[in-house]
Formats: structure tokens, sequence, C-alpha cells
């Protein structure tokens, strides 16, 4: 069993794929040492066969497989596939496309919530997967047969899946509701990090506005050196090293260098230098121009027609064989209850409105009721009087 290595190689196995309804696709890679995932295995399978691609290998050109992934003609199935989004936009700019991801579709067939890959494999492919090399490191070289047996079994199970899936979407007439899940994962823009808005990752405990506006360089500092030299925010500098500094801004290099969390010799860095005048933009910019937080308002108690309504909620997407957040979240039936006249809510529209939506507002209206029968919850329409 050996992966792929070579230019050639990999484009033949492209150029056939290309006549393929589908493939399917995973990758392997690794992110504790660097800021970008790092790929370094990819696995792809159609009706007739599977392969593993070296993208670690010496010389090989990955664009036929590119290509490929962007071949409209050949549907892409991936599971849970954010992270090997990521990889794809990150690499090359682009999405794959068309794509069909089998945690949604699963979730839409009534799975439960992010529904596992070992899960369908066990009730959709009769399988069983092998999960010995799981945690490997996948940059070493060469590669066991044990890890590309595991490798492989995330694309060669997944076709079973796929094809199940599909037929019972098109059965119940729910292909539509897959696609506007996958909808927003098309924008590439969610991929991409931007150093500006860096600082809303952070968890702030004050909202006082000069050290926001310290805080944001500081954080948009940091996310450029990780990403110009591909290593975890956390290693240029951490949270709370970027807290103190802007708490308590160092007048020169060597109070930057008394700073808990700066190494030695810091400051005298050519990362040191741009901290430092990273850290003089915040303290310079206008009051105009620096970022506000409203006071976060203490959170009320949660209405007890959020309960009726979460109770409700599971029962309808039971009922319909469909998981409850794709219909809608707690929060959301919360902060509905709380304002019962919100109009904005995903549930009250289209196929959602249709499963719980309608009963859900009769609910909340005094139409309908929820009653024990012998241990089980059951819906009661109420007649007028």
């Amino acid at each position: 069993m050996q992966p792929i290595t070579t230019t050639q190689d990999l484009v033949a196995l492209c150029d056939r794929l290309k006549s393929a309804e589908f493939v399917t696709v995973d990758t392997e890679f690794l992110r504790d040492n660097s800021y970008y995932s790092k790929l370094c295995l990819i696995q792809i399978a159609d009706d007739e066969s599977a392969a593993a691609i070296d993208p670690l290998a010496e010389g090989i050109d990955l664009s036929s497989f590119f290509e490929l992934m962007a071949d409209t003609n050949v549907m892409k199935v991936l599971h849970a596939c954010r992270q090997d989004l990521e990889i794809f936009v990150n690499m090359v700019g682009k999405l794959p496309t068309p794509i069909f991801d089998t945690q949604v579709a699963a979730m839409v067939c009534g799975f439960g919530d992010s529904v596992g890959y070992e899960t369908l494999v066990n009730k959709l492919a009769s399988g069983q997967l092998d999960k010995s090399a799981r945690y490997t490191d996948w940059s070493k070289r060469p590669l066991t047969d044990a890890q590309l047996s595991y490798a492989l079994g995330d694309v060669t199970y997944l076709r079973t899946i796929y094809r199940k899936l599909k037929k019972e979407l098109e059965k119940t007439d729910r292909e539509s509701w897959v696609e506007e899940e996958l909808a927003p994962l098309k924008d590439t823009s969610i991929y991409v990090v931007d150093p500006k808005e860096a600082w809303q990752r952070l968890k702030v405990r004050t909202n006082k506005p000069r050290f926001l506006g310290v805080l944001k360089c500081l954080a948009e500092w940091r996310e450029v050196e990780a990403q110009q030299r591909d290593i975890p925010r956390n290693r240029v500098a951490k949270d709370e090293t970027l807290f103190e500094i802007a708490a308590h801004p160092p007048k020169d290099t060597k109070q930057l260098d008394r700073i808990r969390g700066v190494p030695n010799g810091f400051s005298r860095s050519r990362a040191g230098k741009t901290l430092m005048d990273a850290l003089q933009k915040g303290l310079s910019l206008p009051e105009s121009e620096l970022p506000k937080i409203a006071r976060a308002k203490p959170r009320p108690a949660t209405p007890p027609m959020a309960d009726l309504l979460k109770v409700l909620l599971k029962i309808k997407c039971e009922q319909a064989r469909v998981a409850t957040r794709m219909v809608a979240s707690a929060q959301e039936l919360e902060a509905w209850a709380a304002e019962p006249n919100k109009t904005d809510l995903r549930a009250l529209h289209g196929w959602r409105n249709d499963i719980f939506g309608n009963d859900a507002r009769k609910l909340m209206k005094g139409d309908l009721a929820l009653t024990a029968n012998r241990g089980n919850i059951e819906v009661v329409e109420l007649e007028e009087e």
C-alpha cells in the first residue's frame, strides 16, 4: 500500500476521476506548531478505487488535484468539512465545488446534532473504524500500512454513507435543506482571519476605550507576526501578555523587557520593535477611533415559556427526524420567549416554520398544549370555546 508521490501519477489519477459522478475526500493535517494547518495527506475515492496522495512528497505538484476540486461536474463528498475547506482556501484561495457534507446531511436525516463519522460508519455502512492510527504524527515519513489503512477508511466508507443519505434526502425532498445549511460554508472570508479584527477573539474584562484601542493594535500585531512566521499566535505572545501591556503600557524597551511573559532581550528584536510601534499606534488613536464595547446587561431569568418551547422543539424534531440544532438553538428560543413579537428567527421561516414555527406560535398563544400521557409528552391542539 503506497501513497501517490509523483506529479505524473497524480495527474493520471485526477484525469480518471474527472469522469466520476462523485469523489469522497478527506485530509490529515497537523497544526500543533504552526498558524496554518499543515496538510500531510489527502485521501480520495470514487466507486472504483481509493488512493492516498502525499502532499509532502518532494517535487509533487498538487495543481491537478485542485483542478479536480474545482470541477463543477464532480460532486465532492466530505464529512464535517469546515477544517478541510479552510486548508484548501489557505492553499489556493478557492473552495471545492460542489460539496456535500455528510454530517449536515445526517442531521437533516435524523441522526442527531453533529453526528460523528464513526456513528455513520456503524449505522449506514455496517463497518468498524480502526482507531489505532488516529493520533499519529502524519508528517513523519514513511507512513505505515496501519496509518494508510486508517486514512483510506475515511473515504471508502464515505461512499456508502453518501449514497444512502442522498437516497433518503431525495425520498423526503430535503436536498434544499442541506444546501441551505451549507451556504455559509461557501463564503471564503470565514476561513481567513483579518488581523484588524483579531482583538475580538480575546476575552476582555473591561470596556475602557483606550485599553481596547491599545489591545486592538497589539492583537493585530500578534496576528500579522503569527501569519507571516506561520507559528501559533500564543507563541508570539500569550493573551495575558497583551492584556498586561495594554493595561500598563511600557514607556520604553527596558520596561517592555520587565513585563511577565516577554523574553529577555525581546525588545531589541525586530518583533520587539514592531510591538512597540503597535503600542504607540494604540496610544495615539484619536478618541473617535477607539473601539467600544457596550457594558453587558445582566442576563434575565429564562422565561418559563422557553422551557416549553424546548420541549416542543424536541418533540417536533423527533417526529420530523431532523436534528434540533438545525431548526433552532436554545438561545434563540430563550430570546423568543423573552420577546414574543420577534420575527427574525430562522425557526419562523421556510421548512423550519412548517416543522416547528407554526406550532410554537400556537403554544405561545395558548392554542396548543403539552400534556403527559403514560410517561410521554404529547402535543394537544386546543379547541376554541
